[in-house]
């Protein structure tokens, strides 16, 4: 049976397509090269089998997803991604699930040339850390801090898809056969906004990614900035099962796993926002900022509309 150093050799010791690694997997830590006037940022993310995915998800669709997440952290700060590293803990040696991991993990990698430069493998219950570093220039990053009154708040792609398709697969939710295959990819295969992060350095006011449904997020971005907002129901942006299957919004406003970008832009940047469409997925514009402090639900009529979802916490007592 391999040992730890052979499972990493064989699975995650790649030649890392950067020449700002200086020294990558294989030595008690990497060496990398920061390039000069940019400000380092870092994120991790854990995800555990049975809470962050179903037991019988696709490795392969693990591996992707795990990177996904820490990426989609960087995208809403506006850095550009270039090294991760990765813990990874399982119960058992099992090649197949270990090759389509790592395949899946390094599938989404490249496409983002970000170099897998270290991490630790260990022996017990299936969980994955992924710590991705990337930078952003001096002054440039995108915080949950900085939006205003007056500013407008916009999402990109669709809203509650991952969650529709977690509820298809533990069968609690039936939907058309021509949705569930993309359902499910939202949830196991989400696409990290790093472009959309990007173009809006400069643009947006404030960001933040949507891991634990809209409401929660933009929530926190909410308090971060000292300000409230208003969103209207009917502008959150659903495809059309999630239209069919909640037509008052709330799997959209609550679902989390969709890792879209919701951020705030500032009264006279729509031109700018405008210019840089053809680099941006499909953009809402779902409400706006205002000085009292608490997110506001309004429905097509500009009728508040009760809520009182808080959003997912791990150590909430239900």
């Amino acid at each position: 049976m391999p040992g730890e150093f052979d499972l990493i050799a064989r699975y995650f010791t790649r030649h890392a397509a950067r020449d700002d690694v200086a020294l990558g997997v294989g030595d008690d830590a990497a060496l990398l090269r920061p390039p000069p006037g940019q400000v380092l940022a870092a994120t991790v993310d854990t995800l555990i089998a049975g809470v962050h995915f179903p037991e019988q998800t696709d490795p392969a669709d693990i591996g992707h997803k795990a990177l996904a997440v820490n990426l989609s952290d960087l995208a809403a700060m506006g850095a550009e991604p270039a090294w991760v590293m990765l813990a990874l803990s399982l119960p058992r040696v099992d090649d197949s699930w270990l090759h389509a991991f790592a395949e899946g993990f390094h599938a989404l990698a490249a496409r983002h040339r970000v170099a897998l430069v270290g991490g630790d493998t260990t022996r017990g219950p299936l969980s994955i850390t992924v710590q991705a570093l990337g930078w952003v220039p001096e002054g440039q990053a995108l915080r949950r801090d900085g939006a205003r009154p007056g500013d407008g708040l916009y999402v990109t792609g669709t809203l509650g898809d991952a969650g529709l398709g977690l509820a298809v697969l533990q069968g609690r939710a039936e939907v058309p056969p021509q949705y569930r295959e993309a359902l499910c990819a939202r949830l196991n295969r989400p696409e990290p906004r790093v472009e959309a992060g990007l173009a809006l350095r400069g643009v947006a006011s404030a960001a933040i990614d949507i891991s634990d449904g809209l409401a929660a997020d933009l929530g926190h971005l909410l308090v971060a900035s000292g300000v409230g907002g208003r969103v209207a129901l009917d502008r959150l942006p659903r495809g059309d099962a999630v239209r069919a299957a909640d037509a008052h919004g709330r799997l959209a406003l609550t679902a989390g796993d969709d890792y879209e970008l919701v951020f705030a832009l500032p009264a006279g940047q729509e031109r700018a926002l405008a210019a840089l469409a053809d680099r941006l997925p499909p953009l809402s514009c779902i409400g706006r900022v205002e000085a009292e402090p608490g997110l506001r639900l309004v429905d097509a009529d500009d009728n508040p509309v009760a809520f009182s979802h808080q959003g997912y916490d791990h150590f909430r007592e239900f």
